[in-house]
């Protein structure tokens, strides 16, 4: 049992933050001069705004000097609010509501519940209180708590509370996994501790007892709901330090657990259990430090309880902490760094903590078995399978085999299992076995080229780089682990994208992209090396933070790196030609007129070979598509493709304008194939409406769409038509404006949507053979999301039509 938070340093001048004697003094001077009376309220809140205020200031003074880290301050603000919230019960007592021989029903215990009642409170967030009661609430005792939360929120503060009597906290913490949660964490705070005493009994043997193993599968459950709700990585380049994958959130969970199973009062006390050793005691105590300094000053910075590390506070706050510019990355790139390293770490504790459950609780342990029945284990030479999970014969497997560092992961890929969470922390505690004996291994790297080309690549990897293998298996990859990409583009760290691409092309070899990617998936089966192509999307950025040119370094540890894979002279050479290169494709296409014959031209000369330019093409989508969410898009497709099918005809000795005839011909007879319900007559003039470039610039469900609002537009002899509808593949809005053209119709539809408050992600426009303009848009709201609301729909739809008819001037 314990009535305080879980502290494990001792505040220092606790007085200079708030003196609460002093305090209580200043109050008893001013009621006992003239009594309380409500015109007094105001001067009592200007002595506690006043105490509250230089506490306030003091806390953010030390942490702001470095005199106190992350959890120390949020034990400091936490200790501030405790004698606030102290002094303002026992004046309400005493002063305001004063009873000369109060009952036994009015008793009150004031309790700290969630974060607050663990004793960290971070700069702006939220006190928890319950105020609780031996039975009903009396009218005396209904005042005090009145009393007691008014002059809080007085002070500014934001506070959630409750008042129950035992039975009712009992009853609902039964009932309620969140409110369980929060009153797993209560803090005796002031009031009568017999019964706040009475109540932890309760809920031990009432709600806890028995229950330990379910509650901590719900507790993961909630936590992986939540992953897929932030994007479940831990490495996006805008993290939510606090509900994140590798965040707070997911420390907090692992002490709920710990509570909960072991009712410890702090996370050293599993060092007694048998749970952490003292090194994982210290990995814990690294992360926690570290994500909560690095959230007050996300608090102090904002002004307001923000929890998202956003690229406008990033570089504050690294240079609060000291980072600073090195060659080849700056300060702000390698605090990034630290975090996601920190990050990586809390998912190692995670693993850590669930191995020791698995192996104290397996019968209770539903969470943690494999969630399909398996009518027989597969055999897996040099390991054995418990519980369904993949693991090694003895905790000595990977010293008497180091290859088995690798082989572990192989193995799991190739029988679809996933990896026990005791062979991941043995893996970790393995780690030094990585060396450059290991690197040389011909059959280690055998092993991992297998990996890398073989079935679902994005788990194996991902799981490789979380074990800490893969950076230390290849230490130009290590280089680049949690590397952020300071740009507005880039989504995920170097590693993330790099593995998220690999996935992507697994995709596309397997057709499994073929709707988004029918190129690709196309002739990715005409290579000669798929191996060389899995290389090149792997060593692509491999170089990127080191200074200089990232892909002439790249090319350079590909020609080191591939022999060791056991890639032959021929595809080293290739996968370094594709590094080098890598950029080329897209700079081409999206920065040159195709219509240039020299652009196509200087491109052949650079690419050489239709077996390189197919290469090319498959590493330069999917290291697009790997960037982050809408940043592929149909004129990128269509610019990347018009760029491949030219200059395949160049270097295939294939006349280009024929080559363009016969695409043309194709999409026209299959837009014709798709309108064949139409009348003859109305197909044929719709077909020749078509100029070669549209023909080309949109696939046939596009154009079925657009013939369908040419035909009715057509019908009804309407000047302009404008259609609207949700693309929710794009997440965005598809706007088809079709209107006579005109010179400056883009910039007045663009003008129109601009003044509507939504971005263009996308646009193509089209000019007919009948004169008619053919303009679609795709665009979201400020939120990134598409509008669904037909209200907000019709007004934009008003919008482009008003500017169009110029009934109003869209510059204005």
């Amino acid at each position: 049992m314990y009535k305080g938070a879980m502290s494990r340093t001792t505040i220092k001048d606790p007085r200079a933050i708030i003196d609460r004697k002093a305090l209580t003094r200043k109050l008893d001077d001013l009621a006992g001069w003239s009594g309380y009376t409500p015109k007094s309220q105001g001067e009592v809140l200007a002595i506690f705004k006043d105490a509250h205020a230089q506490g306030w200031e003091e806390v953010k003074r030390r942490f702001e000097a470095g005199k106190l880290t992350g959890p120390e301050a949020t034990r400091a603000h936490a200790h501030l609010m405790d004698q606030i919230i102290r002094t303002v019960h026992d004046f309400a007592d005493k002063w305001v509501y004063p009873s000369a021989n109060p009952t036994t029903g009015e008793t009150l215990t004031i309790i700290a519940t969630g974060g607050y009642g663990r004793g960290e409170l971070a700069p702006f967030s939220d006190i928890d209180l319950m105020f609780l009661l031996p039975y009903k609430m009396t009218p005396r005792t209904e005042q005090i708590v009145e009393f007691t939360l008014y002059m809080l929120w007085d002070l500014g503060l934001k506070v959630g509370h409750a008042t129950r009597s035992v039975d009712e906290a009992v009853k609902l913490a039964k009932e309620d996994l969140t409110i369980r949660t929060s009153l797993l964490e209560a803090r005796w705070l002031w009031g009568d501790e017999s019964l706040f005493d009475k109540f932890r009994q309760a809920f031990w043997d009432d709600v806890a007892e028995g229950s330990g193993m379910a509650y901590v599968d719900q507790k993961l459950a909630e936590r992986d709901n939540r992953h897929d709700k932030m994007g479940d990585t831990r490495y996006v380049l805008e993290p939510n330090i606090k509900e994140g994958k590798g965040g707070l959130r997911d420390l907090q969970t692992l002490i709920w657990i710990a509570k909960y199973l072991y009712r410890v009062s702090n996370m050293n006390d599993l060092v007694g259990e048998g749970v952490f050793t003292k090194d994982d005691l210290k990995l814990f105590e690294k992360a926690e430090n570290f994500l909560w300094t690095v959230r007050c000053h996300l608090h102090f910075l904002n002004g307001r309880p923000e929890e998202r590390l956003s690229f406008s506070v990033q570089k504050d706050i690294a240079k609060r902490l000291g980072y600073r510019d090195h060659a080849g990355t700056n300060g702000v790139e390698r605090f990034m760094k630290h975090y996601f390293l920190i990050a990586k770490d809390v998912g190692d504790i995670t693993r850590i903590l669930c191995a020791v459950l698995e192996h104290q609780h397996k019968k209770a342990a539903k969470r943690f078995r494999l969630p399909f029945f398996r009518f027989s284990e597969p055999d897996v030479p040099g390991f054995k399978i418990d519980s369904g999970r993949l693991t090694v014969e003895n905790k000595k497997a990977f010293a008497d085999d180091p290859v088995k560092l690798v082989g572990l992961f192989h193995a799991a890929q190739k029988h679809g299992l996933d990896v026990h969470p005791e062979a991941l922390r043995l893996v970790t505690q393995n780690l030094k076995l990585v060396d450059a004996k290991l690197r040389r291994n011909k059959e280690a790297n055998r092993l991992f080229l297998e990996m890398l080309t073989g079935k679902d690549p994005v788990t194996t990897l991902m799981r490789f780089n979380e074990a800490g293998v893969f950076g230390r298996f290849v230490p130009d990859f290590g280089r680049v682990v949690a590397q952020m990409q300071y740009d507005m583009y880039h989504v995920y760290t170097v590693d993330e994208h790099t593995i998220r691409a690999i996935g992507l092309l697994e995709g596309i070899e397997t057709g499994r992209l073929k709707e988004d990617h029918p190129v690709s998936c196309e002739v990715i089966g005409e290579i000669q090396s798929r191996e060389a192509l899995y290389a090149s999307v792997l060593l692509h950025d491999i170089a990127k933070g080191r200074g200089g040119d990232h892909s002439e370094l790249g090319a350079e540890v590909a020609m080191k790196l591939c022999p060791r894979f056991g890639l032959n002279a021929w595809e080293t050479e290739t996968v370094s030609w594709l590094v080098r290169h890598h950029l080329l494709m897209s700079a081409t296409a999206f920065k040159r007129d195709l219509d240039d014959p020299k652009t196509i031209q200087d491109f052949c000369d650079l690419v050489q070979s239709p077996e390189r330019l197919r290469l090319l093409l498959c590493l330069t989508v999917v290291d697009i598509r790997a960037v982050g969410p809408n940043v592929w898009n149909n004129w990128k497709a269509g610019l990347l493709r018009e760029l491949y099918w030219q200059a395949k005809a160049v270097l295939t000795g294939d006349a280009p304008g024929e080559r363009r005839k016969t695409r043309v011909a194709r999409a026209k007879a299959a837009l014709e194939q798709a309108l064949v319900k139409w009348p003859a007559k109305d197909r044929e003039e719709h077909l020749a409406r078509g100029t070669d470039t549209y023909w080309l610039a949109a696939d046939t469900a596009t154009q079925v769409r657009h013939a369908e609002l040419v035909r009715k537009a057509e019908k009804d002899k309407a000047d302009l038509t404008i259609a609207m509808a949700v693309d929710k593949t794009r997440a965005a809005n598809e706007i088809i404006v079709y209107t006579a053209d005109h010179p400056g119709l883009f910039a007045n539809i663009a003008g129109a949507l601009s003044l509507a408050g939504v971005s263009v992600l996308d646009a193509k426009i089209a000019t007919l053979t009948n004169g008619m303009a053919l303009d679609t848009f795709w665009v979201h709201d400020a939120a990134g999301l598409a509008i669904d609301e037909k209200g907000q729909m019709g007004r934009m739809t008003q919008r482009i039509e008003d500017a169009l008819r110029g009934k109003r001037d869209p510059a204005r």
